[in-house]
């Protein structure tokens, strides 16, 4: 039990716990004597300012000790502890919890766990075609290299489900489509400010590529390169300004024809008089030749 009260020859001895600090980490790096902590019977801890400026407000804690009816103070550990208002690193956290949207960049690789809560077998009762667990293996390889794929034997039912277009060892989860349903949802969602202000929904559209699977009754595919979801899983439910059947443009207007034609060149001879003498005193013949 934690005795409240330091030992008086422990709580003394703020020489030796100086001398001691001192002489592992140099006089530069100690500060003045900030106080005295009773850890236990017999049991003193020393803080010293740490004057080292990248560790600022941390002390130096120095333990003393002594044996019981003994004058002798014995040196038991000397550390660096952060202080109310030090400088600390920030909580470590795993990297599968740092991981963020967009964080994968060419040649990064992301190992699935083999307990996946998205994921689950795409078909069971084999034993021949197991599903390894990447972590390990990235973990025990010294380089990573991708192992061959090795096909399941004749007559298993890993080979029947590769017939029949079931090969994929781990499919989505019905946990796995609803994340992804709820993830899509928000941010093409029918509750987001595009979806609220548009004209029409997604359903109508003519740019949406319907998906396969079940997901397909909710979502689909946005095709429509002026629309800021081109190329994104929307819900059906959403909707934009570039809805095919919002605003159908037009056709120009054509002109009714004219009803006295200005356009048209009618020749006029400029001496009429003169023109006509010609023709009575010239035969048909020669004005066919001229």
């Amino acid at each position: 039990m934690r005795s409240r009260t330091p030992d008086r020859l422990c709580a003394e001895a703020v020489e030796v716990a100086l001398s001691a600090v001192e002489g592992a980490f140099g006089p530069d790096v100690v500060g003045e004597h900030l106080g005295v902590v009773a850890e236990g019977d017999r049991v003193v801890t020393h803080l010293f300012d740490c004057r080292q400026p990248a560790y600022r407000g941390w002390h130096w804690a120095v333990t003393l000790t002594r044996a019981s009816r003994a004058k002798s103070i014995t040196l038991d550990e000397t550390v660096l502890l952060p202080g109310d208002d030090s400088v600390l690193a920030p909580e470590w956290v795993p990297w599968s919890e740092r991981l963020r949207p967009g964080d994968m960049g060419p040649g990064d690789l992301l190992p699935t766990e083999a307990e996946d809560l998205r994921l689950e077998p795409g078909w069971i009762g084999d034993s021949d075609y197991p599903v390894s667990d990447p972590l390990s293996d990235l973990l025990d390889a010294d380089e990573i290299e991708v192992p061959p794929a090795t096909p399941p034997a004749v007559g298993t039912i890993g080979a029947v489900a590769e017939e029949i277009g079931m090969g994929r060892p781990r499919v989505l989860s019905r946990y796995g489509l609803h994340v992804a349903a709820d993830r899509w949802e928000e941010d093409y969602g029918p509750k987001t400010p595009m979806a609220q202000a548009a004209p029409a929904n997604c359903v109508t559209c003519a740019f949406l590529v319907p998906m396969a699977g079940s997901l397909r009754q909710a979502f689909g595919v946005c095709a429509n390169e002026f629309s800021p979801a081109d190329g994104r899983v929307v819900s059906l439910a959403y909707g934009c300004g570039g809805h095919s059947e919002a605003a159908v443009m037009p056709k120009p207007l054509r002109p009714p024809p004219p009803v006295l034609d200005e356009t048209a060149v009618e020749a006029l001879p400029l001496h009429p008089d003169r023109h006509a003498s010609v023709e009575e005193s010239t035969p048909a013949e020669e004005l066919g030749h001229s």
